[in-house]
């Protein structure tokens, strides 16, 4: 079954007792992992502990295929409920998991397995296993943006005593949403800098986000759709040593491709670029506003559906190949990259 977006954090905190299996999955890592260490403590009493805990590596079950399923016979030595958890799981995972004992309708006493995915289309047999099963619960994950993303931030400070001016919300809106762990430990660092009762100006957010991996996403993209791959490739490395994931970064791009989307169509359909780039939300941080403006002369329509299927086929290709993912992610920005230098060295050599 499926567990609509606004009843997934009830879920989480008291599972349903007929549900003996929950995939958590979507393209936000951070709030992924988040949902899923929630869960496993619910279940188990603790996430930590290796007598009501077990976890696997999907990617080793290949190798060994009889182990989910004793893991998840496995009695708890302490008692209580054992919780298995599958992480870096793919489509293959299916056939797994349809082996257990009983299949996903597996009795009493048996572990409550959590599978932790990325992104999977609504045709994913994964995905599809946990959706038509009245046992099976799936969770979605996606990224926060537009006001739901402002509703976040401002929830967050106020939790913490701070308030934040229209301005730094509007930067903060802008520069955070690619991924909830990282978002909240933004959130943090500001609050802790404002200290309770104060405000944040534009000048505090940008000082104490300026900096973040969530700003390190904007300049990679503007860097790919600049066509900057030394800029590119310095970004991206350092993102990856942070720990930014390849699927997070992938579809940091796709947003942004996405907004030139709209924004050219607004323009073909007549609107003045000024215009076009202000319907936008969030707004276009007024740093980068002239870089956007130029790249909406060097990506028209038919480019952006181009770079827009090569960041597809990339995220694709993570999630199903077994390829490391770094290295699909890098070569595709870099294409895109390449393409965005090209046409802007075909443009001066016209001039």
């Amino acid at each position: 079954m499926k567990i609509a977006a606004n009843r997934i954090d009830g879920f989480i905190r008291k599972p349903d007792p007929q549900c003996r299996t929950a995939l958590v999955y979507g393209p936000d890592d951070g709030l992924v992992r988040e949902r899923v260490e929630t869960l496993i403590e619910a279940v188990a009493g603790s996430r930590d502990d290796p007598f009501r805990v077990s976890r696997i590596d999907a990617r080793t079950l290949d190798e060994d295929p009889t182990r989910l399923a004793d893991e998840a016979a496995s009695l708890s030595l302490g008692g209580g409920r054992r919780v298995v958890h599958v992480d870096h799981a793919t489509d293959r995972l299916a056939a797994a998991l349809k082996d257990l004992p009983g299949g996903l309708e597996h009795g009493d006493g048996m572990a409550f397995v959590v599978v932790e995915a990325g992104e999977l289309g609504p045709r994913s047999p994964l995905r599809r296993l946990f959706e038509e099963n009245s046992a099976a619960a799936a969770l979605p994950c996606y990224l926060d943006e537009g006001p739901g993303l402002t509703r976040i931030i401002k929830e967050s400070l106020e939790k913490q005593g701070v308030k934040a001016t229209d301005a730094a919300l509007d930067y903060l809106t802008d520069h955070l949403g690619a991924d909830r762990k990282m978002t909240r430990a933004e959130i943090e660092k500001l609050a802790l800098y404002v200290d309770k009762g104060g405000e944040a100006d534009l000048e505090t957010a940008m000082a104490c986000v300026g900096d973040s991996a969530a700003r390190g996403l904007d300049d990679l993209v503007f860097a790919a759709a600049g066509g900057r791959q030394r800029d590119l490739d310095r970004i991206l490395q350092r993102l990856f040593f942070e720990g930014t994931g390849a699927i997070t970064v992938l579809r940091a791009a796709n947003r942004h491709f996405q907004r030139l989307h709209y924004v050219t169509g607004m323009i073909t359909g007549g609107a003045s670029p000024d215009s076009a780039m202000g319907a936008l939300r969030p707004k276009v941080f007024y740093k980068h506003a002239p870089a956007f403006r130029s790249q909406l002369g060097g990506w028209p329509a038919d480019r952006i559906a181009s770079a827009l299927e090569i960041l597809l086929d990339a995220e694709r290709a993570c999630k199903t190949t077994g390829a490391p993912a770094a290295a699909i992610c890098a070569r595709a920005l870099m294409r895109i990259a390449h393409a965005a230098g090209s046409a802007r060295m075909a443009g001066a050599g016209r001039g």
